[in-house]
């Protein structure tokens, strides 16, 4: 693994099936669907990754049948009390990204106090996309720079996003087996590499971790470059090192 990319984003998806396959309620399966998202969050930090930004809650994950989002709320709400004193202590800083109106009181304040408690560190930044969508990222953003009068210009409309204190993803993984972002960081994804896995993500672990990270390794990011071009570069880059 010579090349670790350093902001990984996931689509966690999986945890409803796993459970059906087991014959368990669907909160089953968020429920260890947080135990998988505690290893992977200490997984990316051992591997040097300096960003991991994940789907938590989209913005259309309220159509769900009542007592499922209910129950994704509450089990929300105590892994942030359950989880934060932990992260605080790893030097991990949570950033949370989404609409927070009309979000509960125990929910926001929740989010509120885990980005006060962890917001001097910085061994690895934990982005949570809870109720986001990457049309509404977007939306936001243009609405922002309407209002302060500034042009919509590519620039500005970057700064003005929710993940703007952090680089583009390098690779973006989705768990689960279904191929498509779900309305997953639109504009930030533009020019990422993806990672599709089989595996549900109460079932992804190191290993699989380990053969995304792997795969990122074996791509050739050009940029709307040629090979040559890259090629070219980096010739240039070594001779720049040699001459001083």
């Amino acid at each position: 693994m010579s090349q670790v990319p350093q902001h990984i984003a996931i689509v966690m998806d999986g945890n409803g099936r796993w459970a059906s396959r087991r014959f368990l309620p669907r909160i089953a399966g968020h429920r260890q669907g947080v135990e998988s998202l505690r290893r992977c969050v200490r997984a990316v930090a051992q591997r040097d990754v300096k960003v991991l930004t994940v789907f938590a809650f989209s913005s259309e994950n309220w159509n769900r049948p009542a007592d499922e989002v209910s129950g994704l709320m509450e089990l929300f709400a105590k892994a942030l009390g359950r989880e934060v004193p932990q992260l605080k202590l790893d030097g991990i800083r949570i950033h949370f990204v989404g609409e927070r109106a009309g979000l509960s009181a125990k929910v926001a304040a929740g989010i509120e106090q885990a980005e006060s408690a962890t917001a001097m560190n910085s061994s690895l930044v934990l982005n949570i996309c809870f109720n986001y969508g990457g049309r509404w990222d977007i939306v936001q953003a243009a609405a922002k720079l309407a209002a302060q009068g500034k042009p919509v210009t590519e620039q500005a409309l970057s700064a003005a996003m929710g993940l703007a204190h952090v680089a583009d993803p390098d690779l973006v993984i989705r768990t689960g087996g279904e191929q498509r972002i779900s309305n997953f960081l639109l504009w930030q994804s533009a020019y990422s590499e993806f990672y599709f896995s089989d595996k549900l993500w109460p079932e992804f672990d190191e290993a699989e971790l380990d053969r995304a990270i792997e795969s990122y390794g074996k791509r050739e990011r050009r940029f709307g470059k040629t090979s040559e071009q890259l090629t070219q570069s980096g010739a240039s880059e070594v001779t720049s090192l040699k001459q001083e």
